[in-house]
Protein backbone atom coordinates (compact mmCIF):
# COMPACT_ATOMS: atom_id res chain seq x y z
CA UNK A 1 0.00 0.00 0.00
CA UNK A 2 1.47 3.17 -0.98
CA UNK A 3 2.14 5.71 1.54
CA UNK A 4 0.80 9.07 1.66
CA UNK A 5 3.55 11.37 2.34
CA UNK A 6 1.08 14.87 2.70
CA UNK A 7 -1.27 13.01 4.60
CA UNK A 8 -3.72 15.23 6.47
CA UNK A 9 -1.62 18.00 4.83
CA UNK A 10 -3.62 21.42 3.20
CA UNK A 11 -1.58 23.33 0.78
CA UNK A 12 -2.38 26.36 -1.83
CA UNK A 13 -0.63 26.42 -5.22
CA UNK A 14 -1.01 30.21 -6.84
CA UNK A 15 -1.45 29.84 -10.36
CA UNK A 16 -2.02 26.24 -10.21
CA UNK A 17 -4.44 25.63 -13.03
CA UNK A 18 -1.61 25.66 -15.59
CA UNK A 19 2.39 24.42 -15.92
CA UNK A 20 4.45 23.95 -13.34
CA UNK A 21 1.60 25.14 -10.78
CA UNK A 22 -0.73 22.24 -11.81
CA UNK A 23 1.70 19.65 -11.92
CA UNK A 24 2.63 20.45 -8.05
CA UNK A 25 -1.23 20.60 -7.13
CA UNK A 26 -1.70 16.76 -9.36
CA UNK A 27 1.77 15.59 -7.11
CA UNK A 28 0.49 17.34 -3.44
CA UNK A 29 -3.33 15.91 -4.73
CA UNK A 30 -1.88 11.99 -5.18
CA UNK A 31 -0.13 11.93 -2.24
CA UNK A 32 -2.63 13.11 0.18
CA UNK A 33 -2.95 16.79 0.50
CA UNK A 34 -6.56 18.78 0.29
CA UNK A 35 -4.76 21.38 -2.25
CA UNK A 36 -6.68 24.72 -2.67
CA UNK A 37 -5.54 25.78 -6.72
CA UNK A 38 -5.35 29.23 -6.99
CA UNK A 39 -6.37 30.71 -10.32
CA UNK A 40 -7.32 33.74 -12.24
CA UNK A 41 -8.18 33.41 -15.84
CA UNK A 42 -8.11 29.91 -16.77
CA UNK A 43 -10.78 28.90 -14.67
CA UNK A 44 -11.47 25.76 -17.75
CA UNK A 45 -8.05 24.53 -16.74
CA UNK A 46 -8.33 24.66 -13.36
CA UNK A 47 -11.71 23.10 -13.11
CA UNK A 48 -10.91 20.14 -15.81
CA UNK A 49 -8.11 19.47 -12.70
CA UNK A 50 -10.57 19.65 -9.91
CA UNK A 51 -12.94 17.23 -11.85
CA UNK A 52 -10.16 14.56 -11.84
CA UNK A 53 -9.00 15.03 -8.58
CA UNK A 54 -11.82 15.14 -5.61
CA UNK A 55 -9.57 16.72 -3.11
CA UNK A 56 -8.79 19.52 -5.31
CA UNK A 57 -10.58 22.79 -4.42
CA UNK A 58 -10.65 26.48 -6.59
CA UNK A 59 -10.14 29.29 -5.67
CA UNK A 60 -9.88 32.50 -7.99
CA UNK A 61 -7.86 35.28 -6.73
CA UNK A 62 -5.32 37.97 -8.47
CA UNK A 63 -2.07 37.71 -6.22
CA UNK A 64 -1.17 41.10 -7.21
CA UNK A 65 -4.11 42.44 -5.53
CA UNK A 66 -3.83 42.05 -1.76
CA UNK A 67 -7.35 42.62 -0.81
CA UNK A 68 -7.91 39.74 -3.32
CA UNK A 69 -5.10 37.63 -1.27
CA UNK A 70 -6.82 38.59 2.10
CA UNK A 71 -10.45 37.35 0.97
CA UNK A 72 -8.47 33.79 -0.13
CA UNK A 73 -6.91 33.06 2.84
CA UNK A 74 -9.86 33.81 5.05
CA UNK A 75 -11.84 31.38 3.12
CA UNK A 76 -9.60 28.91 3.69
CA UNK A 77 -9.55 29.68 7.22
CA UNK A 78 -13.31 29.47 7.70
CA UNK A 79 -13.46 26.11 5.16
CA UNK A 80 -10.87 24.59 6.71
CA UNK A 81 -8.78 26.74 9.30
CA UNK A 82 -5.64 25.99 8.70
CA UNK A 83 -2.35 25.68 6.35
CA UNK A 84 0.47 23.66 6.05
CA UNK A 85 2.12 24.08 3.10
CA UNK A 86 2.35 27.47 0.73
CA UNK A 87 3.48 27.24 -2.73
CA UNK A 88 3.68 30.80 -4.62
CA UNK A 89 4.03 29.78 -8.18
CA UNK A 90 2.19 32.58 -9.77
CA UNK A 91 4.44 34.56 -12.43
CA UNK A 92 4.31 36.29 -16.07
CA UNK A 93 7.59 36.67 -17.67
CA UNK A 94 7.64 39.08 -20.28
CA UNK A 95 10.82 39.43 -22.03
CA UNK A 96 12.14 42.64 -23.73
CA UNK A 97 16.12 44.33 -24.16
CA UNK A 98 16.91 46.13 -21.34
CA UNK A 99 17.51 49.50 -23.58
CA UNK A 100 13.22 48.97 -24.39
CA UNK A 101 12.19 49.41 -21.10
CA UNK A 102 8.42 49.34 -20.93
CA UNK A 103 7.13 50.92 -17.34
CA UNK A 104 3.55 49.11 -17.59
CA UNK A 105 5.04 45.42 -18.17
CA UNK A 106 7.98 45.72 -16.00
CA UNK A 107 5.54 46.93 -13.07
CA UNK A 108 3.46 44.06 -13.60
CA UNK A 109 5.41 41.74 -13.18
CA UNK A 110 6.91 43.22 -9.77
CA UNK A 111 3.21 43.25 -9.54
CA UNK A 112 2.67 39.78 -9.89
CA UNK A 113 5.86 37.40 -9.02
CA UNK A 114 7.44 39.76 -6.21
CA UNK A 115 4.83 41.47 -4.58
CA UNK A 116 2.14 38.61 -5.02
CA UNK A 117 4.50 36.22 -3.26
CA UNK A 118 5.02 39.06 -0.74
CA UNK A 119 1.03 39.41 -0.12
CA UNK A 120 0.44 35.59 -0.15
CA UNK A 121 2.76 34.56 1.94
CA UNK A 122 2.01 37.91 4.73
CA UNK A 123 -1.82 36.31 4.54
CA UNK A 124 -1.22 32.64 4.91
CA UNK A 125 1.89 33.22 7.95
CA UNK A 126 -1.37 33.95 9.61
CA UNK A 127 -3.34 30.22 9.46
CA UNK A 128 -0.14 28.11 9.29
CA UNK A 129 0.32 25.76 11.74
CA UNK A 130 4.33 24.77 13.23
CA UNK A 131 6.14 22.89 10.84
CA UNK A 132 4.69 24.31 7.98
CA UNK A 133 6.58 25.15 4.57
CA UNK A 134 6.75 27.57 2.05
CA UNK A 135 8.33 27.13 -0.97
CA UNK A 136 8.07 29.88 -3.36
CA UNK A 137 9.03 29.20 -7.64
CA UNK A 138 11.86 31.57 -8.02
CA UNK A 139 13.91 31.30 -11.66
CA UNK A 140 17.65 30.45 -12.61
CA UNK A 141 17.43 33.77 -14.07
CA UNK A 142 17.24 35.31 -10.80
CA UNK A 143 20.57 34.03 -10.34
CA UNK A 144 22.25 35.43 -12.88
CA UNK A 145 21.82 33.36 -16.75
CA UNK A 146 23.00 35.39 -19.45
CA UNK A 147 19.69 34.56 -21.45
CA UNK A 148 18.71 37.69 -23.61
CA UNK A 149 15.92 40.19 -22.91
CA UNK A 150 15.28 38.37 -19.59
CA UNK A 151 16.94 41.18 -17.35
CA UNK A 152 13.68 43.02 -15.68
CA UNK A 153 12.39 39.34 -15.13
CA UNK A 154 15.36 38.22 -13.15
CA UNK A 155 15.09 41.05 -11.48
CA UNK A 156 11.69 40.33 -10.19
CA UNK A 157 13.20 36.48 -9.51
CA UNK A 158 16.13 37.91 -7.60
CA UNK A 159 14.31 39.59 -5.48
CA UNK A 160 12.01 36.37 -4.39
CA UNK A 161 15.29 34.83 -3.81
CA UNK A 162 16.22 37.32 -1.32
CA UNK A 163 12.59 37.68 0.26
CA UNK A 164 12.80 33.47 0.74
CA UNK A 165 15.94 33.97 2.91
CA UNK A 166 14.45 36.71 5.09
CA UNK A 167 10.50 34.58 5.49
CA UNK A 168 12.95 31.83 6.70
CA UNK A 169 14.89 34.16 9.08
CA UNK A 170 12.06 35.98 10.20
CA UNK A 171 9.45 33.00 10.96
CA UNK A 172 11.84 30.40 12.30
CA UNK A 173 10.33 31.38 14.99
CA UNK A 174 7.21 29.75 14.59
CA UNK A 175 8.93 26.57 13.25
CA UNK A 176 8.00 27.70 9.43
CA UNK A 177 10.40 26.96 6.62
CA UNK A 178 10.83 28.69 3.40
CA UNK A 179 12.50 27.51 0.46
CA UNK A 180 12.83 28.54 -3.00
CA UNK A 181 13.14 26.55 -6.49
CA UNK A 182 15.27 28.34 -9.23
CA UNK A 183 13.46 26.44 -12.23
CA UNK A 184 15.75 26.53 -15.61
CA UNK A 185 14.11 26.62 -18.63
CA UNK A 186 10.98 23.93 -18.09
CA UNK A 187 8.59 23.32 -20.72
CA UNK A 188 5.36 24.88 -20.66
CA UNK A 189 3.02 26.99 -22.50
CA UNK A 190 4.41 30.39 -20.90
CA UNK A 191 8.21 29.43 -21.74
CA UNK A 192 6.95 28.47 -25.58
CA UNK A 193 4.91 31.57 -25.55
CA UNK A 194 4.11 32.75 -29.61
CA UNK A 195 7.44 31.11 -30.96
CA UNK A 196 7.16 29.19 -34.02
CA UNK A 197 7.99 25.62 -34.29
CA UNK A 198 11.77 27.03 -35.92
CA UNK A 199 11.53 29.31 -33.04
CA UNK A 200 11.22 26.76 -30.76
CA UNK A 201 13.60 24.45 -31.93
CA UNK A 202 16.85 26.57 -32.20
CA UNK A 203 15.74 27.62 -28.72
CA UNK A 204 15.87 24.05 -27.35
CA UNK A 205 19.48 23.30 -29.46
CA UNK A 206 20.63 26.55 -27.79
CA UNK A 207 19.40 25.21 -24.27
CA UNK A 208 20.82 21.77 -24.72
CA UNK A 209 24.45 22.66 -25.84
CA UNK A 210 24.56 24.92 -22.24
CA UNK A 211 22.82 22.52 -20.01
CA UNK A 212 24.92 19.61 -19.40
CA UNK A 213 21.73 16.91 -19.27
CA UNK A 214 21.37 17.80 -22.55
CA UNK A 215 17.40 18.16 -22.46
CA UNK A 216 14.41 20.58 -22.09
CA UNK A 217 13.36 20.72 -18.22
CA UNK A 218 9.73 18.93 -17.22
CA UNK A 219 7.13 20.13 -15.09
CA UNK A 220 7.63 16.82 -13.31
CA UNK A 221 11.39 17.53 -12.72
CA UNK A 222 10.00 20.78 -10.70
CA UNK A 223 7.26 19.03 -8.58
CA UNK A 224 9.11 16.55 -7.29
CA UNK A 225 11.65 18.77 -5.40
CA UNK A 226 8.85 20.95 -4.17
CA UNK A 227 6.98 17.95 -2.61
CA UNK A 228 10.67 17.18 -0.94
CA UNK A 229 10.36 20.73 0.13
CA UNK A 230 6.37 20.16 1.35
CA UNK A 231 7.52 16.66 3.74
CA UNK A 232 9.59 16.10 6.46
CA UNK A 233 12.29 14.81 4.17
CA UNK A 234 13.42 18.31 4.17
CA UNK A 235 12.96 19.58 7.69
CA UNK A 236 16.51 20.52 8.00
CA UNK A 237 16.43 22.72 5.26
CA UNK A 238 16.11 26.11 5.04
CA UNK A 239 15.90 29.65 3.37
CA UNK A 240 17.45 27.88 0.11
CA UNK A 241 16.98 27.77 -3.11
CA UNK A 242 17.43 24.78 -5.41
CA UNK A 243 17.69 25.71 -8.79
CA UNK A 244 16.27 22.70 -10.78
CA UNK A 245 17.78 23.90 -14.34
CA UNK A 246 19.80 20.37 -15.65
CA UNK A 247 23.26 22.27 -15.01
CA UNK A 248 23.02 25.27 -17.34
CA UNK A 249 26.32 26.51 -18.29
CA UNK A 250 25.09 30.06 -19.34
CA UNK A 251 25.67 31.61 -16.10
CA UNK A 252 26.93 35.45 -15.77
CA UNK A 253 29.25 35.00 -12.59
CA UNK A 254 29.89 30.79 -12.63
CA UNK A 255 30.14 28.23 -14.88
CA UNK A 256 30.12 24.31 -15.09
Amino acid sequence: MKIMRLKDKVALVTGGSRGIGAEIVKTFSKEGATVYLNYNNNESKARSISEIYNNVKLIKADVSQREQVSKMIEYIKEDIGFLDILVNNAGIMLNMPILEYDEAKVRKMFDVNLFGTIYTTIESAKIMREGSSIINIASNAGIGTSFMNTTYYSLTKAAVINFTKRVALELANRKIRCNAIAPGWIETDLTIGARSREETEQLKKFLVENTTIGRWGSVEDVAKVALFLATEDSGYVNGQVIVVDGGRKDYLTHSI
